[in-house]
């Protein structure tokens, strides 16, 4: 027994030394869910081939040397696992409402598959994103938009929740506390969906919560100020229930351009955070709110527009000594003469690692790593990931 105990320790030992010698970089997929993106395959397949089609992905990215799965677990104001406050998701059973048969939580089955791989997990969800399309999508009985509808506006062909609704605030806080404490998440995770990009000649429709919350603020500054709102709040829940689970963002690439503000980016978005979005990525940053920010550059070296490089060199000196991972489109593989080019993504990789207060990356998104695009797939797996690295530590 002693023997034994003994062996133990120094098992132990040998494995803390192994672990402290590994650089830190994340190494990151997107796991998209909504219209079936990349999980699952089909919205009316059984249980047990979703299980079967999410190891095989997790198996991918392993082999590959990613480690931590980006999965998105709340669509549209649905779920991808059993939640008291909203329906099931349309995109895992084909139906809004209806649980998987045979029945099984999809949520904890990945956690546990992603971990026993040694990947973290992050839980990816849409703020206020809550009917994707009112023209096709299913929408369960018991959906948030039939039980409270002065809550939501229609814009475009989406619904939305009203964002300077002080009960709307309240119910997402709500959604992501029963995820953090009923699930052994590594993460919570944001991406760009604030306030909806704009729709050229519409005005995103909250004149009526303007009216009564505004309390004479610019409407856009107040449009910022609820998003502000309900950043701390959600940082400040996170923290309270599972102080071990990180909170992040994946902002649009731009927070503003040079020409609307002094410490902007050389680049001409049509679009961009501040402005358009109304999310202040660099005041979370500023205040602590966030613990990691991974801005989407998926253009290319050389963009006349967005610069990856421009980009990238901006965002290392605006990360306030949080996390930075860099969002990168493999998407884009072969959309273009430049994603045509197979030193493209190796370039911004080698960028990325040469450049201060770069942290890791996440690629947008799983699927199209199985076509393994300008042998992508292959140079990370033997060249770039060859040699495994720990995600890094909450600072």
């Amino acid at each position: 027994m002693k023997k034994l105990s003994l062996a133990l320790i120094f098992l132990a030992a040998v494995c803390t030394t192994v672990a402290q010698g590994l650089s830190e970089e994340l190494r990151a997929v997107w796991v998209a869910t909504v219209s079936n993106i990349d999980f699952p395959s089909k919205p009316n397949i059984s249980a047990d081939v979703q299980r079967a089609e999410f190891i095989q992905l997790a198996n991918m990215h392993q082999r590959n040397g990613m480690n931590a799965l980006i999965v998105q677990i709340r669509p549209a104001t649905d779920a991808f696992y059993p939640s008291p406050l909203e329906p099931w998701s349309q995109w895992l059973t084909g139906k809004q409402g209806q649980p998987p048969v045979p029945y099984y939580d999809p949520l904890e089955f990945m956690i546990e598959e992603t971990h026993k791989r040694g990947m973290e997990f992050h839980a990816w969800m849409n703020p206020y994103r809550a009917v994707f399309n009112i023209n096709g999508s299913s929408i369960a009985a018991s959906h948030i938009t039939r039980l409270h509808p002065t809550w939501f506006v229609t814009y475009g062909d989406k619904k939305y929740f009203d964002p300077g609704n002080k009960e709307v605030q309240a119910h997402v806080t709500a959604v992501v506390t029963d995820v953090v404490t009923r699930y052994k998440v590594d993460a919570i995770h944001f991406d760009d969906y604030f306030y909806p990009y704009r729709i050229a000649g519409q005005e995103f429709p909250d004149e009526t919560s303007y009216r009564k919350y505004g309390n004479g603020l610019r409407k856009d500054d107040w449009r910022r100020s609820n998003t502000d709102s309900i950043i701390v709040m959600l940082s400040r829940t996170i923290k309270k229930e599972n102080p071990a689970c990180q909170f992040g963002i994946s902002p649009f690439g731009v927070w503003r351009n040079a020409s609307q503000d002094p410490i902007g980016s050389n680049t001409k978005a049509g679009q961009t955070n501040y402005d358009d979005l109304y999310a202040d990525i660099l005041l979370w940053l500023k205040k602590g709110w966030i613990d990691y920010v991974t801005p989407q550059l998926y253009w290319e070296i050389g963009h006349k527009l967005a610069d990856f490089e421009t980009l990238i060199n901006w965002w290392s000196q605006h990360t306030y000594g949080k996390l930075c991972y860099i969002g990168m489109g493999i998407y884009r593989a072969g959309s273009n003469d430049a994603w045509k080019d197979k030193t493209q993504l190796p370039r911004q990789i080698r960028m990325l690692r040469n450049t201060p207060n770069m942290h890791g990356m996440m690629f947008f998104s799983s699927k199209t790593f199985e076509k393994n695009p300008n042998g992508w797939s292959d140079s990370l797996r033997l060249n770039y990931f060859k040699e495994p690295a720990l995600p890094p530590k909450m600072r």
